[in-house]
């Protein structure tokens, strides 16, 4: 369960990791990462940052940049936080706008074909 000071929390390193990506870490493909959500844990040991990417090729090359600025993040993080421990964070690609389209793509199939084999009553 989450509580209301880590989910105050999860929106902040949400706001704070996606400006510094965009202004603070020089790092090349940072920039290119979209996050979406961040869960941590209750200790504040360590968080798992959710993104995505518009060219989802890139994956492998984003992940590894993310991966390289984590203790960069970690320490703009703790100067910027008043927060005892700054968690670890492991970057993790979400995939559930792919999975949404592709369930919306199924579902349309669906209506179509339902739609071709029961003909609409021309008495009502």
């Amino acid at each position: 369960m989450v509580t209301y000071r880590i989910d105050r929390i999860n929106k902040e390193f949400l706001r704070l990791i996606s400006v510094m990506l965009r202004t603070t870490i020089k790092r090349d493909n940072v920039e290119e990462a979209i996050l979406t959500n961040v869960n941590t844990s209750r200790d504040l040991s360590y968080a798992k940052v959710y993104y995505t990417l518009l060219d989802p090729q890139r994956k492998a090359v984003v992940q590894k940049a993310l991966e390289a600025s984590n203790g960069q993040l970690r320490g703009l993080l703790g100067r910027e936080l008043h927060l005892r421990t700054i968690p670890e964070f492991h970057f993790v690609y979400d995939d559930s706008e792919a999975k949404a389209r592709a369930m919306d793509e199924l579902l349309d199939k669906v209506a179509a074909m339902d739609a071709k084999r029961i003909p609409p009553d021309k008495d009502e």
